[in-house]
């Protein structure tokens, strides 16, 4: 088994910044344990726009602030690795499920295509959009969203 193990390069800097940029990929399945752990990992952002009247092109969108990861704690540092941010929840056994850690990156497409070399597919999505008036004297209205996929790998002992 410890023969089959890849070795994983340290992360480099991403240019222009101090996070890591995490340039592993996932082993290929053949060189993986029959017993691969399988499960589900959800991908969660929150975004805003503020816009003006009706009728004005004048939206503000705001980027992505933080990309939130939920799921089985030892999934997600295999997929993620030293990009995931454990602060939140620190002290937790790898078989549990947490919702509190989140990427130290804020590109969605980079997370994807982490899930995606790990033999994870996208199972489901879903989004929420909300308005509230910034305040009582203007017509200007706060729009926030929350959008969140799910992920999943299948276990691989029966097929």
């Amino acid at each position: 088994e410890v023969a089959a193990r890849r070795r994983v390069p340290a992360p480099s800097l991403e240019p222009g910044s101090r996070v890591p940029r995490d340039t592993r990929i996932c082993p290929p399945s053949s060189v993986l344990p029959s017993d691969r752990k399988w499960g589900f990992i959800t991908v969660g952002y929150r975004g805003s726009c503020t816009m003006g009247r009706e009728g004005q092109a004048d939206a503000k969108f705001r980027r992505v602030p933080r990309i939130l990861v939920c799921g089985r704690i030892s999934l997600a540092k295999e997929v993620f690795g030293e990009t995931l941010n454990e602060s939140r929840d620190p002290d937790r056994a790898p078989e549990r499920y947490t919702s509190r850690f989140y990427l130290k990156f804020k590109h969605l497409e980079r997370a994807f295509d982490m899930l995606s070399e790990c033999g994870f597919h996208m199972v489901a999505c879903n989004s929420s959009v909300t308005a509230s008036f910034v305040n009582q004297y203007t017509d200007d209205k706060i729009w926030s969203s929350y959008t969140e996929y799910v992920f999943y790998r299948k276990y691989r002992g029966f097929f």
